[in-house]
């Protein structure tokens, strides 16, 4: 397992007691539990299957898909504000003091954006080759339903586990103190050291063993270490703001260690509406159906009629056939009404009923900024929370993993801290662009295009909308040594062109002549001085 390290493995039991602190601290979460596994039987069944479940248990089926619609939908709208396509989610700057010591310089100040935008490009690659946007689409289903999930950060990308596989315990101010994962794993891919060190508690004829993964935190550092059989398999530190591990909450309750889901604030019109569409629908089809009756002293033949086909000749009387039917579809009216009032709550509450997004490959920034403020207003800053509990633990540890694997480019060295911007503000850097060009027409508009080539510094603004629009500018944008080089080679050019042209060469001789100069032996123009 790459989690292991052997350079420091440590036998010893003296913190050997993860396995029972997780057995103690299931009875806390076993409540919430139990409540995401009923929200899910209305949205999204085997999210949270029901106890003694496997892989051959059969999920019943909701009567209504408004809940799986809903919870789709709003995971797919937070997905596209938390992570948007083709535009990074987070900037980078840099302190104030470093912006005053070089508020002089320019160029210095474009290098240092330039070398800043090269670093959100390069965890924007990351990102997309380890694919973490699956990983982060399952998380948001779980954290609409259940409120609570937990995310692990590693070099192969994200990971996800649900509130069945986790305990957590937090200080009153909602501070992580304590997690339990509890995992299964084979026993072959336990390494042969662990493997000795276990014994005879390794039974490889078994199909999974327990990894018990515990993160408890010490003053300003978390201490993690992993158990296998009561032993200790692997230990580390992380700084607070380096922890791999991220456990989210949908609406943060303070004093609980658990978050609360979306959907449990809408559970009494997901419940109201899988009862009125199940009683609508069994009702519907018993007075669907209909019977031919026969009258028992009648002469017609109740096996002529089921026999004859359609539109045949019988002998029988009319009056013996009549039809049995419930003729009950107009008390259904008020199920109904009730029904569509229910869909239309629930429409507004997962955000069916209002789409901004429109059907396209490529989404403009100012749609997910759009978005980002309608899940905002909607979900009472349900987006806020997301930003500062994931989004900024998330790239704080993003970085320093690249900085681990020297795959970042190097900043200047001016550059003495960097601060991550994410949320809305972070989403304003699209908008850079559009405020540049606006800036500048406003400029050429109102004062002219002479003005503004004489007051504007074109190269810079060069760079500008290069950082706005995420372009690498190495080897694209000539430096202002080769723009001047250009310059002189193309004057030089100019020059002997010039002088290949007779008629420029006779009124040069013409201008000599009249100044009385004369040409020596060497070949070399004499002009007399003037006395």
């Amino acid at each position: 397992m790459e989690t292991y390290n052997k350079e420091t493995l440590n036998y010893s039991l003296d913190q050997s007691l993860v396995e029972s602190q997780y057995a103690k601290m299931e009875i806390d979460r076993e409540i919430y539990l139990e409540r995401a596994r009923k929200l899910a039987e209305l949205t999204i069944p085997h999210l949270y299957p029901p106890k003694g479940s496997n892989e051959a248990t059969s999920y019943p089926t909701p009567y209504q898909s408004v809940g799986s619609r809903g919870v789709t939908n709003l995971a797919s709208k937070l997905m596209l504000a938390l992570f948007p396509p083709q535009a990074p989610f987070f900037r980078l700057d840099v302190d104030e003091l470093v912006y005053k010591q070089i508020e002089g310089d320019p160029k210095q100040k474009a290098t240092i954006e330039q070398g800043l935008q090269k670093i959100e490009k390069a965890v924007m690659d990351s990102i997309e080759t380890n694919n973490d946007r699956v990983a982060v689409y399952e998380a948001l289903k779980h954290l609409i339903v259940s409120g609570n999930v937990l995310l692990k950060l590693d070099d192969e990308g994200l990971r996800t586990y649900t509130l069945n596989n986790y305990v957590v315990k937090r200080d009153p101010q909602g501070k992580i103190l304590k997690i339990i994962i509890k995992e299964g794993i084979s026993p072959n891919t336990v390494p042969e050291k662990i493997k000795k060190s276990i014994g005879d508690k390794l039974n490889e004829e078994q199909k999974t063993l327990n990894l018990f993964t515990c993160i408890k935190r010490e003053k300003k550092r978390f201490y993690v270490h992993q158990e296998i059989a009561k032993q200790i398999v692997f230990e580390k530190y992380y700084d607070l703001d380096k922890l791999p591990f991220i456990a989210l909450r949908f609406n943060r309750i303070d004093g609980m260690n658990y978050g609360r889901g979306h959907c449990e604030s809408f559970e009494g019109d997901l419940r109201s509406l899988e009862g009125l569409t199940r009683a609508i629908l069994e009702g519907s089809s018993a007075s669907s159906k209909m019977l031919f009756m026969i009258a028992p002293n009648g002469s017609t033949r109740a096996s002529s009629v089921a026999k004859a086909p359609n539109g045949a000749i019988i002998e029988g009387n009319a009056s013996d056939v009549s039809v049995l039917q419930a003729n009950k579809f107009a008390d259904f009216r008020v199920g109904y009404e009730m029904m569509g009032r229910i869909e239309q709550r629930l429409q507004f509450a997962f955000l069916l009923n209002a789409s901004v997004q429109r059907q396209a490959e490529r989404v403009t920034a100012t749609e997910v900024q759009l978005i980002a403020n309608e899940l905002n207003d909607a979900l009472g800053g349900v987006y806020g929370i997301l930003t500062t509990e994931f989004q900024l633990p998330y790239i704080n540890t993003k970085l320093s993993m690249l900085r681990e694997q020297k795959l970042l480019p190097n900043l200047p060295k001016e550059l003495v801290k960097t601060k991550i911007i994410v949320g809305m503000e972070a989403l304003g850097r699209a908008s850079d662009r559009l405020r540049l060009l606006q800036f500048m027409a406003d400029l050429s508009n109102t004062l002219g295009a002479e003005t503004l080539g004489r007051y504007i510094n074109l190269g810079d603004a060069i760079k500008k909308f290069a950082v706005a629009n995420g372009i690498d500018t190495a080897g694209l944008i000539k430096s202002e040594e080769q723009i001047q080089q250009e310059a002189q080679a193309q004057q030089q050019a100019s020059f002997q062109q010039a002088l290949q042209d007779p008629r420029v060469l006779t009124k040069a001789g013409e201008t000599l002549s009249n100044a009385g100069a004369t040409i020596n032996q060497n070949g070399e123009v004499e002009i007399p001085q003037e006395e």
